[in-house]
């Protein structure tokens, strides 16, 4: 799984069955500095079409060179490849995603099938085309009696609303709340030159005051109101939301060096804003994971708007349960791989808006197989 952040690449190797999801071993692989520089450029419109043809190339090259430097990947017997998002935007008449990252280099690498390509099948049946994560949250989460979120913290923030509080019915609500890293990610290469892809435990953050009325124009973008189903991306959290950043800097409207704090109250406020307009309830808990949970002051920010929704809400990381928090989201599709070669959907209607539940992915089969069939 590769996300929003553009920071690299993390594998799971996990047991799936009927009965569940278990994770066996997690390792990560950074993208070297030049294959991200382009990465950013694709994701901002720059790249011409044989660049994005190259790069789509290059990538499948590196997440094949990834899998096989680990032992573990020789024990796997089919591969889930979200790929790299470079542009996901949901139109009601047009709507497009675009994952780059070509598949059969893995699939001859490892001998292995390879389920890759999971969002178009839901956009093409009405569909936002995410959030696709859900079904795992509901697998590994959800808890009877209890109302539950589970929120990643990527480039973009979204959520997962277990519900199951009233009688035996399990209610699900999933939707992105908005950005989580990539704001906070672009403002540390923009104040450090490059040379910082984040903010390390959110130490630039902790310094400083937010900028109220920056917050307060930004938390009226028209997409916090928009009731789900609903999902962003760099699109309108990206590069040109951070043209607009940089212009109340410009405007001597906010300090630079206020930048980390205000971007990162952002996310906190943004977030609790979607759950404060559409849960059906302030949740009892919420699990964080994803990237951003290494963030110390995001997760303090976070926690502090989600007791003002709920002053006993237990605010825990997916580590607390034994899912270690970079896990998650590569795991997900691991388990919606599992799925689309059993024949089974992986997207839930009522959370994406699909029309139907549909299987997610296309299969690239190796030339000469390692494995002829994929236990059950």
């Amino acid at each position: 799984m590769s996300g929003t952040s553009l920071d690299g690449v993390d594998h799971a190797l996990c047991d799936v069955s009927a009965d569940g999801v278990k994770l066996l071993e997690l390792w990560s692989a950074d993208f070297p500095k030049a294959l991200q520089r382009r990465l950013q450029l694709s994701a901002r419109g720059e790249a011409s079409s044989w660049e994005l043809a190259q790069l789509h190339h290059d990538l499948g090259r590196f997440y094949a060179t990834a899998a096989q430097r680990s032992p573990a990947a020789r024990r796997a017997q089919l591969v889930g490849l979200h790929g790299q998002t470079v542009f996901h935007h949901p139109h009601p008449t047009r709507p497009a995603t675009l994952q780059l990252g070509e598949p059969a280099y893995l699939a001859e690498s490892l001998r292995i099938p390879v389920i890759s390509n999971f969002r178009v099948a839901d956009l093409a049946a009405g569909g936002q085309g995410a959030p696709l994560a859900t079904l795992f949250h509901q697998v590994v989460f959800a808890r009877r009696g209890k109302h539950m979120c589970v929120n990643n913290l990527g480039g973009i923030s979204n959520v997962t609303s277990l519900d199951w509080r009233r009688g035996a019915r399990l209610r699900v609500l999933a939707f992105d709340t908005g950005p989580a890293n990539v704001l906070i990610d672009l403002a540390m290469r923009h104040l450090t030159e490059g040379e910082n892809r984040y903010d390390r435990e959110g130490s630039f953050a902790s310094f400083g005051q937010a900028h109220e009325g920056c917050l307060r124009r930004w938390l009226r973008h028209p997409f916090f109101r928009a009731a789900p189903p609903k999902s962003t991306g760099r699109e309108e959290f990206g590069e040109r939301f951070f043209a607009r950043v940089l212009a109340a800097i410009e405007a001597g409207e906010l300090y630079e060096m206020c930048l980390p704090v205000t971007l990162t109250e952002f996310t906190a406020r943004s977030l609790a804003l979607n759950y404060q307009l559409h849960l059906p309830a302030p949740p009892d808990q919420v699990i964080l994971c994803g990237g951003g949970t290494a963030n110390l002051t995001l997760r303090k920010f976070i926690r502090r708007e989600l007791l003002a929704l709920n002053p006993q809400v237990e605010v825990l990381t997916s580590a607390d349960l034994d899912w270690p928090t970079k896990a998650i989201e590569a795991a997900a599709f691991a388990l919606l791989a599992w799925r689309r070669w059993h024949g089974l959907p992986g997207n839930l209607p009522e959370t994406t808006g699909a029309k139907r539940a549909v299987l997610c992915g296309q299969v690239t089969k190796a030339t000469v197989a390692r494995h002829s069939s994929v236990e059950n």
